[in-house]
């Protein structure tokens, strides 16, 4: 069981932030070619959408990066993962096949247009997650980035420190074949509560359907 929380400086800053985490005891494996046909289905819609320019006024994207504008951080220096995931969909580059759960977790920031964030929750140290801002000097080692600045960042914390913002999540957390617990998080910047009903009911039954999910657990924050 874990209590996340939102810090009263990012609560200030974006008031209609809302977030929603499903965790999972789950099986790791290669993607499931079904999976993929549903990625390739989500990334066709996108393209038949959106371009390269006008994919930032996808709504998720436009108040996740307004949301970098209120705390004080520039949203095309540091994209959201989820607009990075986008762009590259739609220059034609297609998505790294990783492995389910990797897979899993964009497929979801696809069909939402929101953030998300699949961490190893055997990684995770503590029950209390919070989400803040990133502070000045912190440490953070980005999957596939090296050292990020997550300074003025949204910033998801444990007791260690700091291991996901919407830019890009952290290597001390990152799934790995292994992975047998997970923590998907979904970052409604827009704090569109229907949409992102929507994004969690999907994230579950893709975990259920691909990476035989059990014990399931909603967190609303």
């Amino acid at each position: 069981m874990y209590r996340i929380e939102v810090s009263s400086i990012l609560r200030s800053a974006v008031p209609h932030y809302m977030g929603a985490a499903l965790a999972a005891t789950v099986r790791n494996a290669p993607t499931h070619p079904d999976l993929q046909t549903e990625i390739a289905r989500l990334c066709s819609d996108l393209t038949a959408r959106y371009d390269t320019a006008s994919i930032k006024s996808r709504e998720g994207i436009r108040q996740t990066r307004e949301a970098y504008r209120a705390i004080g951080k520039d949203p095309s220096r540091y994209r959201p993962a989820c607009e990075q995931l986008c762009r590259r969909v739609l220059q034609g580059k297609g998505l790294y096949q990783i492995d389910t759960l990797v897979d899993l977790g964009n497929a979801v920031s696809l069909m939402s247009g929101y953030s998300t964030a699949m961490v190893d929750a055997a990684k995770l140290r503590g029950d209390t997650l919070t989400l803040g801002v990133g502070r000045e000097d912190e440490p953070y080692e980005a999957i596939g980035r090296g050292a990020l600045n997550i300074h003025l960042l949204p910033a998801f914390r444990d007791a260690e420190g700091a291991f996901a913002t919407p830019t890009s999540d952290s290597v001390r957390t990152q799934i790995s074949p292994a992975t047998t617990h997970v923590l998907l998080i979904i970052n409604a910047y827009d704090g569109s509560a229907s949409h992102l009903d929507e994004a969690v009911a999907y994230a579950r039954r893709l975990m259920m359907d691909f990476a035989c999910a059990t014990d399931l657990r909603e967190y609303r924050f």
